[in-house]
């Protein structure tokens, strides 16, 4: 299947789900606090009481920051975990185990040590999408070819040449498996600070429009936290295509 055709059939089955929604509002008698049209909850983008775009700046600013933060953080200890068995063995039980923690419990206590605002909340989406991108990429620098790095051993490369033409390269795939994973969780952590303790993002505004009923404001906002979403979901698509899939890494 052709990336075009691709496009096509997921603008189809958006399109479809559209219909569906205005067919259930126009078929059923519920009321609109229940199940609003989708013209009616695409109307809400034209209110200026509810500064989308403040709600949508913050929000953005959770989700890429607490990413970005994930990315670094993650692949920066894959590396050094991949080259120092011994901080592996100390710190990765140590990283399973908090990563058991429900990150919903964890979040009043970073509320209490960062404040209210964007960075708490940048820490929480941190803290959920970090650990799937650890584990991808270390398993990744791990899954070479032992016979090859010993060729290259026996050509007296150093541990930074066998890193960078042959550990890297091959852990790629990997890599952009747990990027993947992460893009949709970081949306989903800073969600969740947003409900515990916000003054401004979109999960802030749910919450204030769920208290009003007013659900067409509530699907309008819905809509904005998955573009968000689905746009940092096609930056790390288009940067895999650039990296991995046209070079034909992995293949």
């Amino acid at each position: 299947m052709t990336l075009l055709s691709r496009y096509l059939w997921a603008t189809a089955g958006l399109s479809g789900f559209v219909v569906v929604w205005w067919l259930a509002t126009v078929m059923t008698d519920l009321p609109a606090y229940l199940l609003p049209s989708p013209g009616a909850a695409l109307a809400e983008i034209w209110e200026p009481s509810y500064n989308w775009g403040t709600h949508i700046w913050a929000t953005t600013q959770e989700i890429f920051g607490g990413y970005v933060l994930a990315v670094v953080i993650g692949v920066g200890l894959a590396v050094l975990f991949s080259w120092l068995p011994a901080l592996n063995a100390a710190l990765m039980p140590l990283l399973v185990v908090l990563n058991m923690v429900p990150k919903v419990a964890m979040a009043p206590l970073f509320i209490v040590w960062l404040g209210f605002g964007i960075v708490p909340n940048m820490v929480i989406a941190f803290t959920i999408c970090f650990f799937p991108i650890l584990l991808t990429t270390y398993r990744g620098l791990l899954e070479v070819e032992p016979d090859l790095i010993n060729l290259v051993k026996s050509l007296k490369a150093n541990r930074w040449q066998i890193f960078l033409k042959i550990q890297l390269p091959g852990s790629l795939p990997y890599l952009f498996s747990g990027m993947k994973v992460a893009a949709v969780l970081a949306v989903a952590g800073a969600i969740v600070g947003e409900f515990i303790a916000s003054q401004k993002g979109l999960g802030y505004f749910l919450l204030a429009q769920q208290n009003a009923l007013n659900t067409s404001a509530m699907m309008m906002a819905l809509a904005f936290i998955t573009l968000i979403g689905v746009a940092l979901y096609g930056l790390v698509l288009g940067l895999e295509y650039l990296v991995v899939t046209r070079k034909g890494i992995g293949k």
